[in-house]
């Protein structure tokens, strides 16, 4: 391994480091892997849930909030980020209220979701309010949110804690995260990290991203890519 550049690796598998792969089905509030998807697409099973069967194309704005609206009644945890994401962003006909997205986050987080504790994060860190960004980044890290986890080594760097840093790093590295590991290559190259200690993190990274790989998989990401116009 050390005898090809790092970047290389971590380039190597960028895509299904940074792609969403999971794909949430508000007719049922089932999710699937993206590759599955995308094999159930090239037999011919187009714009119905592979689960319920239901019509999924073709729905308004009005007709997609309504289904998912179902789902948040049922307590579900992923309904409720959503819906928290198209008010924080105004979509799905819904108009922006990053008051409303907050409340709906918290609920999500309180029912264990990482990437709600995430969203709050976001939110706080954006308000200025950095000691409960920390908090709910900390919650979405300890869920094993790899971006929460960078996010923490960023703050950990912007406070001079090099060392607590770089921990978070190899962490938030060996859980996936692309941006993390690209970070360490930075360390390494200004002597902060050991060959040792990034070759393993580097290792542990892309055990992990070959574990979530598969041809339908790829060709799924590579069709997330062209549709949003490629990188």
């Amino acid at each position: 391994m050390t005898s090809v550049p790092i970047c290389d690796f971590v380039q190597a598998n960028e895509g299904v480091a940074t792609e969403e792969t999971e794909v949430y089905f508000v007719c049922c509030g089932k999710s699937i892997c993206g590759g599955c998807v995308y094999s159930c697409v090239e037999s011919g099973s187009t714009g119905t849930c592979p689960f319920c069967k239901s019509e999924r194309s073709g729905k308004t704005d009005e007709e997609i909030v309504e289904d998912l609206m179902k789902r948040v009644e049922a307590n579900d945890a992923v309904a409720i980020y959503l819906l928290a994401q198209d008010y924080y962003h105004g979509q799905n006909g819904l108009h922006q209220d990053e008051e409303k997205a907050k409340e709906l986050y918290a609920k999500a987080a309180g029912l264990g979701l990482s990437v709600a504790h995430h969203g709050l994060g976001n939110i706080y860190h954006k308000g200025g309010n950095l000691k409960k960004a920390m908090f709910h980044y900390e919650a979405a890290a300890m869920l094993g949110n790899e971006v929460a986890r960078f996010n923490l080594a960023c703050s950990e760097y912007d406070s001079g804690n090099r060392e607590r840093a770089v921990k978070h790093c190899m962490i938030a590295a060996s859980s996936g995260s692309d941006q993390a590991m690209n970070a360490l290559l930075g360390d390494f190259e200004l002597g902060l990290v050991s060959r040792n200690a990034i070759n393993s993190t580097l290792t542990a990274y892309n055990n992990l991203c070959a574990e979530m790989r598969s041809e339908a998989r790829d060709a799924f990401i590579r069709f997330t890519i062209s549709r949003n116009g490629g990188r």
